[in-house]
């Protein structure tokens, strides 16, 4: 189409709107997907959920594991095979039980160890005081293989046994195995799922049976990219990566690139309608909405960087691994995708294509209707959103306790099970093994404190090596219960007495207690300095004061809504038993740097439209350009993170449900009704202290000036 000849001609391109610079770009990448493709793929190989690689060096439980893992044939798994019959053990359950444990015995040597109540050491097999279960112990060398490995030849030896008589194989190496069962395949149904439904929410957007393509092919360059980046900082600075971690990458990168995509598409199809060179167009696109992106990733990058803060190793991992994949994501949907639109043209939006035109009309739409509504009823319209949100909050006050690792499946095998057996017939070996490693000479005066310590059954002297002589301790209650942790509190504080001993307690409960206790001493450190680092990253780009102080205050109330919400369905409708140690922390973290990402779109909008138009119908009109391009993305955030939802582990659920509620409550009602609400009710103030608070910044705004459409809703 042509354009008019009695209007202005257009700015010359420059030199980013020649012909050569997508070609060059797309070149550009082609060569990066030739180095980087290849590395993504092992990514898997140097991810690690081991406890001595996840707690902090400093950790007790952690110099035992360490120290365990040195030992020749590496860390023992530790496995409890339950045998029981509702009628009684009979003899010839007895023999059956005899017969594999000396098959295992020699199989898996030398350390099979069975403790009975009272006795220093047991027999190989301990019968329950009800006669209707038998135990014992199999620690299995790392020689033989990861528990993962052994699990499934254990119940296979025990197939061979009388009908009526049940096996249960747990222990902390079952329930490990188990995890990692989980854990197997997760990252290729993570991103196959992902995939899909982007794929779906696109289409749906846009309505085109071609554009949804290339932002996906775009956001997947930057998530092999991603996935190879951090590779290289695995090998290159030891950053410790766990399953969990990789999950999240990939819907960080999904999630994020998507609603960058999104929102330079809005522009872009705005920028065709008034420039007849697609190249220009989407100069003047990436001009407009480049800034509110970077903004928002330098947001979500800082955020994410704080957590290099954290003692636990791997929440600081997840802050170098989230930083590179923000960024690849921006780098890709800032040149890939752009320069890929720009080659297709225009007839990649058929059948809607924008046409180009000199009078451009504008229609309010729905949330040009909706940002009138909130105008003429500003504290209808805040005090409803506050109390909305206060409402949710409530949730709060259900059950937040730490989630038990047996309660972490939503269907629970048969290692969790087992130790609900074993808990029915052995209430006094409820708990799971500690282990206490002391220097040799000073063994017998530790196992003698251990053993008058409360909430201790046995105490077991072990083997000596490598200078250390090791005591295995059963408590009596079940494990990661308070109960228990107390136990082992009060065993740390009565072998770190004994003078000389060097006495050091770990094991798995030990393990999760550290975790725990380390990661609410991250929590009040990482948490401050997130808050510090948005807060000063929303006052630089606003350059103003009131207005990022409004923007936090509304992200922290909305997280509260969102975890209160969010409790009440996991107590209530899901039935979790409680909120696994690291979804606060998370989930902060995420609606923190992603809730604050809307309000930048939004009110980085409304400060341009400020210039032009003042303050209160710069924000009608940001919203109203804004409102559906970033209720899609907030919809397709919040989409990606729910595909965690999916999976089989109650953390994972809590993780993507928080977030992507989450999500949702900031892009729906924060952004949409409470932060325009807000910002009509402060007026030009909110700007403060830049220029755009004074009453003589802006024009006339039909009837009245400036200074009289920003007078406070209350003098009307």
């Amino acid at each position: 189409m042509s354009v008019n000849a009695a209007q202005p001609r257009e700015a010359p391109p420059g030199r980013l709107a020649g012909r050569w610079v997508p070609w060059l770009v797309i070149g550009l990448w082609l060569a990066l997907a030739a180095v980087m493709v290849p590395l993504s793929g092992k990514l898997s190989s140097v991810t690690t959920d081991k406890a001595a690689d996840t707690l902090p060096a400093s950790a007790e439980s952690t110099k035992v594991a360490v120290h365990e893992d040195s030992l020749p044939g590496g860390e023992a798994s530790t496995f409890v095979l339950v045998y029981h019959r509702a009628e009684g053990i009979t003899d010839a359950d007895r023999a059956a039980v005899e017969r594999h444990y000396d098959t295992l015995a020699k199989r898996y040597p030398p350390k099979v160890a069975a403790p009975a109540d009272g006795e220093d050491e047991g027999p190989a097999l301990s019968p329950s005081a009800d006669g209707k279960a038998l135990m014992f112990t199999l620690d299995v060398s790392a020689t033989y293989g990861g528990p993962e490995t052994i699990v499934g030849p254990l119940r296979d030896v025990a197939k061979d046994r009388p009908a009526g008589l049940e096996l249960d194989v747990t222990g902390p190496a079952a329930i490990e195995a188990d995890m990692e069962a989980v854990f197997d395949g997760i990252d290729t149904q993570v991103l196959l799922t992902t995939i899909i439904v982007v794929t779906v929410l696109l289409i749906l957007t846009y309505r085109s049976p071609v554009l949804w393509f290339v932002p996906l092919v775009a956001v997947g360059a930057a998530a092999l990219t991603a996935m190879a980046t951090v590779y290289l900082l695995v090998k290159g600075f030891g950053i410790v990566v766990n399953d969990q971690n990789s999950a999240l990458l990939t819907i960080l990168v999904f999630g994020v690139g998507t609603d960058y995509a999104l929102l330079l598409i809005s522009r872009y199809r705005e920028a065709l309608h008034h420039h007849e060179n697609v190249r220009v167009a989407m100069v003047h696109a990436l001009r407009g909405a480049a800034p509110a992106i970077v903004a928002s990733a330098a947001t979500v990058v800082a955020g994410l960087l704080c957590l290099l803060v954290a003692d636990l190793n791997s929440t600081r991992g997840l802050g170098p691994i989230g930083a590179a994949g923000i960024l690849c994501a921006l780098v890709a949907m800032l040149t890939l995708f752009p320069a890929t639109l720009v080659l297709l043209g225009r007839r990649i939006f058929w059948p809607a294509i924008p046409r180009f035109s000199t009078a451009v009309a504008e229609k309010p739409g729905l949330w040009g209707r909706l940002g009138t509504a909130i105008s003429r009823r500003r504290w209808l319209a805040t005090l409803g959103s506050v109390g909305i949100l206060g409402a949710l909050a409530i949730g709060l006050a259900g059950n937040t306790g730490a989630l038990r690792e047996q309660d972490q499946f939503v269907s629970a095998p048969e290692s969790v099970t087992g130790f609900t057996v074993l808990r029915r017939h052995f209430p006094e070996l409820g708990g799971q093994p500690m282990t206490i490693l002391t220097r040799p000479a000073y063994q017998e005066r530790v196992l003698d404190v251990v053993k008058g310590t409360p909430g201790v059954a046995q105490a077991l002297p072990g083997e000596t090596s490598g200078g250390w002589a090791d005591i295995s301790v059963f408590p009596t209650d079940a494990p990661d219960t308070v109960a228990e942790y107390d136990t082992i509190k009060r065993v740390r504080t009565a072998v770190h007495a004994v003078s000389g001993a060097e006495a050091i307690v770990g094991g798995p409960s030990a393990e999760h207690l550290d975790t725990e206790v380390t990661t609410t001493r991250d929590e009040k450190l990482v948490i401050p300095l997130v808050l510090a680092v948005v807060l000063i990253i929303l006052g630089l780009l606003l350059r103003a004061i009131v207005a990022p102080l409004i923007l936090m205050a509304t992200v922290i109330v909305s997280f509260a809504a969102a975890f209160g919400g969010s409790v009440f369905v996991f107590d209530t409708i899901l039935g979790f038993e409680g909120i696994d140690y690291s979804v606060p922390l998370l989930a902060f973290l995420f609606l923190v740097a992603l809730g604050v990402d809307y309000n930048i779109f939004l009110v980085s909008r409304a400060r341009e439209e400020t210039v032009r138009l003042g303050t209160g119908e710069g924000m009608r009109k940001a919203l109203s350009a804004t409102g559906g391009v970033i209720t899609s993305a907030g919809l397709v955030l919040a989409a990606t993170f729910a595909v965690l939802a999916t999976l089989p582990l109650v953390m994972l659920i809590e993780v993507g449900f928080l977030v992507a509620f989450g999500v949702l409550l900031d892009a729906l009602l924060v952004r949409s009704v409470l932060v325009p609400a807000l910002t009509l009710l402060i007026g030009r103030r909110i700007w403060w202290p830049s220029r755009l608070s004074r009453p003589a910044a802006g024009p006339p705004i039909g009837r009245h000036t400036l200074a009289e459409e920003e007078e406070p809703a209350l003098q009307r």
